[in-house]
């Protein structure tokens, strides 16, 4: 009688060949997958943003030393002498009347370019999106195009019809020049971020009598807030910085301070301990700005607010 043994495979045998490659290489990647994801990606971007952050942080510390020093030393020194510090400058910055004029005349540009073009840009956006009227399309074609026109071609012809009407170098010649060269951009964003609302909300609200006005502020304008506040940091953020346009239009009775700054550094070239200070109060103004509408910017660009 024979007795027949069978000997079991080896542990793996009978794998198809590759298999242990491939489970070893999808373990190699989970774990290149994790180790991105851990530690050493969050060491990066804290590096990254340090790095990012580092003029700000030299611009804040120039401003708190004395001219003296900072013509002698580097702003790192005062981590080694931090009785260097001093909130002297900003003393003479707020005594200083052409910064704190500038500043209010800042505001003064600012505020209404940014209102103006989000109310504008809101309604033309609406309607673009959602109304029906003769060569609708055609002039929204006319309105992308107006997006690549360059300021810098229009400051003469402008700076004419300004001079001809009366507002050349004026605080309303600024804001109407930085409302009309923003409302292309506003109506393009806005439209097309009006017209991914659901066609059955706005039907379902016409049915229930709303008419166009109430439909605008009533369900458009809630719905598209992300986007009005992504477009409202833009505006801000862009006329708040601009020099070029402020340099021509705005008066030198009431220059905007960046104008001002520039002012400031061709009459007083050594005058750094109220430029220092000056530049960091115009800057960390729309950081905060922006910080303060962070989430309802997420929320519009997530959205889909950003083409």
């Amino acid at each position: 009688m024979t007795t027949s043994s069978t000997t079991a495979p080896p542990a793996g045998a009978g794998d198809a060949p590759g298999a242990s490659a491939a489970k070893t290489g999808r373990s190699l990647g989970s774990r290149i997958a994790a180790l991105a994801g851990g530690g050493v990606m969050r060491v990066v971007l804290v590096l990254v943003a340090l790095f990012w952050l580092m003029p700000t942080v030299g611009l804040f510390l120039s401003s708190l030393r004395g001219a003296d020093r900072i013509a002698a030393t580097g702003w790192w020194k005062v981590f080694t002498v931090p009785s260097e510090l001093t909130f002297d400058n900003y003393q003479r910055l707020l005594d200083n009347s052409t910064i704190t004029d500038s500043l209010f005349s800042t505001v003064m540009i600012t505020v209404p370019s940014t209102v103006l073009v989000v109310v504008i840009g809101s309604l033309a956006g609406y309607a673009f999106a959602w109304m029906e009227f003769p060569g609708r399309d055609w002039w929204f074609l006319v309105v992308v195009g107006l997006l690549v026109v360059p300021v810098q071609v229009a400051l003469i012809p402008v700076s004419k019809l300004f001079g001809a009407v009366g507002i050349f170098e004026t605080t309303f010649g600024v804001v109407i020049f930085h409302t009309a060269f923003g409302l292309p951009f506003a109506i393009f964003l806005l439209r097309n971020f009006f017209a991914e609302i659901p066609r059955e909300l706005l039907e379902a609200a016409r049915l229930d009598g709303a008419g166009e006005i109430r439909l605008f502020t009533r369900v458009v304008m809630p719905l598209g807030g992300p986007a009005i506040a992504s477009l409202g940091i833009f505006q801000f953020l862009w006329v708040w910085n601009d020099m070029l346009v402020a340099l021509i239009f705005a008066g030198s009775d009431s220059p905007p301070i960046t104008v001002a700054l520039q002012q400031q550094v061709r009459q007083f070239g050594n005058n750094i301990d109220v430029l220092a200070p000056g530049a960091f109060v115009s800057m960390v103004i729309p950081l905060a700005v922006f910080f303060a509408f962070q989430r309802q910017f997420v929320s519009g660009v997530m959205a889909g607010a950003v083409k």
